[in-house]
């Protein structure tokens, strides 16, 4: 992680002006939906906290032409299909979720991974391979003595996650379709040039070894009935700075792939996609670079980012140089000094509507729990981390931010739908997209403090909305 922040944003919320407005419960997407065709379902977050993912009263598409701003939804111009929204499941998240006493603890995976009226259905997740930075302590699945070197990796093993595997299993039971992406932290120091979890680079004579480190995780995974869609060679390849991290510029990572863990992966059958760079988006160039070279990227998906520099547009740079090869939006945290509104507001025009309109097939942010001191943490790993959910004692969590941020797609935008076209203004962000039910959903981020009249445009009918300053909106119709 880096460890500085980003919100720079001024917002000032204000309250969404519906005639006889009344809050309802929360609704599943189905049951949301289930009324006349022409009938927009509203879900709403407001900046100020007064609502969090609400449904709000239905408005409906009439056929007499509006005169203010529209927003337009095109079904006839399709994009990418997605895969998922979600977050990382780290086990400092799987410490503290475990705190909970079982009755809340089951009651909290069904609320997150469930799809009833209750869920919110999140449909991806991202693992570490061996620790992160927001585990209690710094491992791998290959640790030795000083000195000791384990060619053979005759000593690997997965029991250090134990932990996490049972709640995996637990997951995958309430979401069998759950996908999952993951990627080390380091490789075992005894690899390293430097023989330490922090820093230091891959030796280049243990590069085939580590490639069949990644063969014996996906298989042992496997073995637990837990299949991983796609890895990513080093998280935050250029942020040796971290507990624990490793340096591998993309000469190194391209070496890497073209010459041992492309090569491995076929050798094995394995199906798991290999993801390059999955770093900040300040650096599109280090993805394009790996996929120059014709011998690394037949073994390559696609490419993943980070926001914490750049611009969410370099997902598009590298879409337009390599169509062929997909994109992932795989981590942005939530810090202990953002506020809700920032936070709400930032993250849904950028990691989600942002993502999403450059190509990306997922939209994760970062740890899925934390306890109220931000830890679980490793020495020198992340102290500000704020998750999505915090643990506060064994019958009590509150739900954070990165839970409506998330929420606002996961809920209604299932694994399987595409993007469709979608207009935009100076102050509405928004992406659209086409379930594999058919039901189009639409989400929609006020930039302005103030409030914004807008009309939903769909086959020639428009269906009238007012939308507060610094809220976020999705509609199902």
């Amino acid at each position: 992680m880096k460890f500085h922040s980003l919100y720079s944003f001024f917002f000032k919320s204000t309250t969404l002006l519906y005639s006889g407005v009344v809050l309802l419960p929360l609704l599943s997407c189905k049951t949301a939906v289930s009324g006349a065709g022409d009938e927009v379902q509203v879900w709403l977050t407001k900046g100020d906290e007064s609502v969090k993912l609400q449904m709000q009263h239905p408005v409906r598409f009439v056929n007499t032409p509006n005169s203010t701003q529209n927003i337009e939804i095109d079904d006839t111009q399709k994009f990418q299909y997605v895969d998922g929204f979600g977050y990382t499941l780290t086990g400092g998240s799987v410490e503290v979720i475990n705190k909970l006493s079982p009755s809340k603890r089951k009651a909290l995976l069904q609320e997150l991974f469930g799809n009833d009226k209750n869920g919110i259905g999140v449909s991806y997740l991202r693992l570490s391979i061996g620790a992160s930075d927001l585990d209690g302590t710094v491992f791998s699945y290959d640790d030795l003595q000083e000195g000791e070197t384990d060619l053979s990796l005759s000593k690997f093993s997965l029991a250090k996650d134990k932990n996490l595997i049972a709640m995996l299993k637990e997951i995958l039971a309430i979401n069998p379709n759950i996908k999952i992406i993951a990627a080390p932290w380091s490789a075992p120091v005894w690899m390293k040039d430097n023989g330490k979890s922090k820093g230091g680079s891959l030796k280049p004579e243990y590069y085939g070894v580590y490639a069949d480190y990644f063969v014996k995780y996906i298989q042992g995974m496997q073995k637990e009935g837990i299949a991983i869609d796609a890895i990513t060679p080093q998280n935050e390849p250029l942020h040796p700075g971290n507990n624990p991290s490793l340096y591998m510029p993309s000469g190194q990572q391209k070496d890497f792939i073209k010459n041992n863990l492309g090569p491995a992966f076929k050798k094995n059958n394995l199906k798991t996609k290999i993801v390059v760079y999955d770093h900040n988006c300040n650096k599109p160039e280090y993805a394009m670079d790996i996929l120059s070279d014709p011998d690394a990227y037949q073994y390559i998906d696609g490419s993943a980012f980070h926001l914490y520099e750049g611009d969410i547009s370099a997902l598009g740079t590298v879409h337009a140089a390599f169509p062929d090869k997909n994109l992932y939006f795989t981590e942005q945290w939530t810090g202990a000094k953002g506020t809700f509104n920032e936070d709400l507001n930032w993250h849904t025009r950028n990691v989600v509507i942002g993502s999403m309109r450059n190509w990306s097939k997922t939209a994760l942010e970062w740890n899925l729990a934390n306890d109220p001191k931000y830890g679980p943490h490793t020495d020198g790993g992340c102290t500000e981390c704020k998750g999505a959910i915090t643990v506060t004692d064994k019958e009590n969590f509150t739900r954070n931010v990165a839970y409506y941020i998330i929420a606002h797609a996961s809920k209604f935008i299932p694994a399987d739908s595409r993007r469709i076209a979608s207009t935009q203004t100076k102050n509405l962000s928004t992406a659209a997209f086409i379930t594999p039910a058919g039901k189009k959903v639409l989400i929609v981020q006020n930039d302005s403090k103030n409030e914004e009249t807008f009309t939903i445009k769909y086959n020639g009918k428009t269906a009238a909305v007012t939308l507060s300053g610094s809220s976020v909106a999705t509609y199902v119709f």
